[in-house]
């Protein structure tokens, strides 16, 4: 009996580690509707940030903690990752390493000068940048790092 128990643990386990063996690819008009929608209140946040981008990777972590401190408000937070496409290997490596539990996307946007506007007109193209979502309008846009307690006190601001 105890065999066929872990066999079946062994199972379980293969499965879900399995759907988790690729980085979804999004383009920015995904990205859009995903996240701009004025049919609810969610609170989305974006994060736009790269595996060479040292303040980027400090901040994960506030992402990964605000997940679970607003777990039971209508917060949906979506890392984007910036590294090259065909890095997927890489960086699917680093988000298991960091074990990052937010859905991270890679982008699929070759030319940062043809999306760029389309996330924030003032947006020079620097990462790390956070956007915040809320019923179909951008609620706020950070380009630079952000500490843990700002980011806790804008979705507090923009989750009353």
């Amino acid at each position: 009996m105890a065999h066929i128990y872990f066999l079946f643990l062994l199972f379980i386990f293969l499965f879900s580690t399995a759907s988790s063996d690729k980085v979804e690819k999004i383009t920015i008009n995904q990205l859009q509707t995903k996240t701009i929608r004025p049919e609810n209140d969610t609170l989305y946040i974006v994060n736009f940030w790269a595996t060479w981008c040292a303040p980027c990777i400090a901040e994960l972590p506030y992402f990964e903690h605000a997940a679970k401190t607003f777990a039971d408000k209508r917060v949906k937070i979506l890392l984007i990752n910036l590294d090259f496409l065909s890095e997927e290997a890489k960086v699917l490596a680093f988000v298991k390493k960091k074990n990052l539990q937010n859905e991270v996307y890679q982008l699929n946007a070759a030319d940062p000068n043809k999306w760029i506007n389309q996330i924030d007109s003032n947006w020079d193209g620097a990462i790390p940048v956070t956007v915040f979502y809320k019923a179909g309008k951008k609620v706020f846009f950070r380009e630079g790092d952000i500490t843990q307690l700002e980011l806790d006190q804008k979705i507090i601001i923009h989750t009353l």
